[in-house]
């Protein structure tokens, strides 16, 4: 093979191995939690919910993921869109108009947003990691591959949590241990 050839190879391997970068650099990378299935963490709790996927009504929005975070709505009061509070039975899974409504004002309520017309009525970094620093510890490790039990501290409820040997969020319904326990899945909703 002559020294031309070997040359042309190697510039047409560097420029594929230059475009395959370029173009894993200019991808918009899914959350890793996301990508995963689970709403899910790791060691510190502190900071499991802030790289989620985000929920809306056009991401997400018919899942176990919508309807922890539907949970936290209930736990903390939210006003709906008619001005009563968010309630259990407003609980289903589905991240429509009033799960919308109802998280835009958590987000002026959490000063996430300055006014109702300038919050985003998604649940993305800010608003999942606003929720991060509400996780309290109850008992369990942090260590990788243990079981550990958290409460959400909401201003009117608590929720019970688990976080799994495989470090997946499981919630139970109306945040309490009693009731049927469910995965925080984005793909299935199982939510009841």
């Amino acid at each position: 093979m002559g020294f031309r050839t070997t040359r042309a190879r190697l510039g047409a391997v560097a420029a594929a191995v230059l475009t395959a970068g370029a173009l894993a650099v200019s991808a918009s990378p899914a959350s890793a939690s996301a990508s995963a299935g689970y709403i899910n963490g790791g060691g510190d709790y502190s900071n499991d919910f802030g790289d989620e996927g985000v929920l809306s009504t056009t991401s997400y929005n018919d899942s176990s993921a919508a309807c922890l975070w539907q949970q936290i709505l209930w736990a903390e009061g939210a006003n709906e869109s008619d001005g009563s509070d968010f309630d259990a039975s407003d609980i289903d899974g589905h991240f429509g108009p009033n799960t919308q409504h109802a998280t835009k004002r958590l987000q002026v309520t959490w000063g996430l947003a300055d006014s109702f017309a300038e919050a985003d009525g998604k649940v993305g970094t800010n608003t999942f990691g606003y929720a991060d620093r509400k996780l309290r510890y109850v008992s369990g490790s942090t260590a990788s591959g243990e079981y550990l039990r958290l409460r959400y501290d909401g201003a009117l409820r608590d929720l019970d949590l688990l976080r799994d040997t495989k470090g997946r969020y499981i919630f139970y319904t109306n945040g309490n241990r009693a009731n049927s326990p469910h995965l925080a899945n984005y793909k299935l909703n199982v939510c009841d």
